[in-house]
């Protein structure tokens, strides 16, 4: 039954602001059978806006050789069940550098307010102004990996922008598996790479596959994927 948009108006003011909705996550990431390491997200939504911070950190075997860690942040508006990007940040360091990354979204476009270390522009750089309608990477991650209402698993496209590179994620629709559904997605290169990069692998498919949650909902439990490194899993504990 719908509701009257004013009806529907007078509930949300007598009734205050809508209670948050948070997910926590931590993934256990397994490359060659090997642990190399964790990655963790909290996000929260309310009142029409999300939240999310997020870590990638080296761990298990691999941190013996190098210690890698990302932290990021990001927040935004969820328009018709869609993430719209206001503001991203990131640190990294690899082990061999260390860079900052900062960007906001004005009138949909991504500017660039910093990204450290500079360098010097390249043939195959991307305008920045000419990525309208992107997300950020944590955007991303988020928007694929929270947990969801049965019925709206998967079916995910999003554009996306770090600063430098423009990549897609897609999501194909839900199929039955054990336990849950599962479906089968695509990370693609498009811009901001070099010809050497995008000749040595431009796709990378996976697979995620959700269980339902004692509250009802469906949760992602494993991502296995392709990765320049060989094949890597990320297993939520």
């Amino acid at each position: 039954m719908r509701i009257g948009f004013g009806i529907a108006a007078l509930m949300l003011l007598l009734a205050g602001p809508a209670a948050a909705q948070s997910d926590e996550a931590v993934f256990d990431l397994v490359l060659r059978g090997v642990r190399a390491g964790t990655l963790s997200f909290a996000g929260s939504e309310q009142d029409g806006r999300y939240a999310v911070n997020g870590r990638l950190q080296s761990g298990g075997l691999v941190s013996l050789l190098r210690t890698v860690r990302y932290d990021a942040r990001a927040s935004g508006r969820i328009v018709r069940g869609r993430p719209q990007a206001s503001a991203y940040s990131e640190t990294a360091d690899t082990g061999r550098r260390r860079s900052e990354v900062q960007l906001a979204w004005r009138n949909g476009r991504p500017v660039v307010e910093r990204y450290e270390p500079a360098r010097k522009p390249r043939s195959y750089d991307v305008d920045p102004a000419a990525q309208r309608g992107t997300v950020d990477p944590l955007t991303a991650l988020y928007a694929a990996l929270r947990d969801v209402d049965p019925g709206q698993e998967c079916r995910t496209s999003l554009e996306i922008f770090d600063g430098r590179r423009r990549t897609r994620l897609v999501l194909g629709a839900p199929q039955a598996a054990e336990g849950g559904v599962a479906c089968a997605g695509e990370f693609r290169r498009i811009a901001g790479y070099s010809e050497e990069d995008m000749a040595e692998k431009s796709r990378f498919p996976f697979t995620l596959r959700y269980e339902p949650t004692a509250e009802g909902r469906m949760r992602v439990v494993q991502v296995a994927t392709d990765t320049i490194y060989g094949r890597a899993t990320l297993r939520r504990r």
